[in-house]
């Protein structure tokens, strides 16, 4: 079966983007290895000029999205066990770990909202996730939307030319990736690292696991400090 993917957005002319070229599109146009459906938002309004939100209870500046917009969209799209998922800068941070589990199952269901956000109640009653993608405000959950999304199906197999690419990428082991090099060994007076070029596989795997723990622990104190905490809980 292949990973269903629903999007709720104002603008369906925003997908796929990103999502429908290289290897990723190869997978959908394709393969059929995931799909990909989008909902007009606006086609649910009950409103006679077509508006999908009102001014914000308690006041303030913006607009909301009406809860029952939202929840009409929704429930014409078979859910089929999905995730739930509202691109939202108050959600909790999008994590590989969280990708990789939903890359398991049977798809997703996206809402990517507009305005000032959408009425909790819709979120509450339906059973959204709230996701963040980043310590930023965007205009909208489109973008988002996307991040999330290719996260997923590039984990599915047969996306990607080599399953083995996945393995030492930043997060897989709780740290981030060792820095890349190619053709030229030079490039404006900078070489490859000699290691790079000795033929001595170990040699390069202790570099590399060294390049490894160096980002992590300037770029990402966060990370660094979970990752000596699970050595210590393993005793290593």
């Amino acid at each position: 079966m292949p990973f269903d993917v629903s999007v709720l957005t104002m603008f369906p002319e925003a997908f796929p983007g990103p999502l429908g070229v290289s290897l990723i599109g190869t997978a959908w146009r394709e393969a059929g290895l995931w799909s990909l459906e989008t909902v007009d938002i606006r086609g649910f309004s009950k409103d006679k000029r077509g508006f999908l939100d009102d001014t914000p209870a308690g006041g303030g500046p913006g607009q909301v999205m009406r809860a029952d917009v939202i929840a009409a969209a929704l429930d014409s799209v078979e859910r089929r066990g999905r995730p739930l998922l509202y691109m939202s800068a108050r959600g909790r941070p999008l994590s590989q770990a969280q990708v990789k589990s939903w890359s398991q199952g049977p798809g997703l269901v996206v809402l990517a909202g507009r305005f000032e956000g959408v009425d909790q109640r819709v979120l509450d009653a339906r059973g959204f996730e709230e996701v963040s993608v980043g310590d930023a405000v965007l205009a909208g959950g489109e973008a988002a939307a996307l991040v999330a999304i290719e996260a997923c199906v590039r984990l599915l197999p047969g996306v990607l030319g080599r399953a083995d690419s996945l393995s030492e990428e930043s997060f897989e082991d709780g740290q981030l990736e060792h820095p890349q090099y190619t053709r030229p060994r030079t490039f404006e007076g900078l070489e490859i690292p000699e290691v790079l070029t000795s033929g001595h596989h170990a040699e390069v795997a202790r570099w590399r696991k060294a390049q490894r723990e160096l980002a992590t622990r300037e770029r990402r104190p966060d990370l660094w400090a979970a990752h000596l905490a699970n050595q210590k809980a393993k005793g290593e």
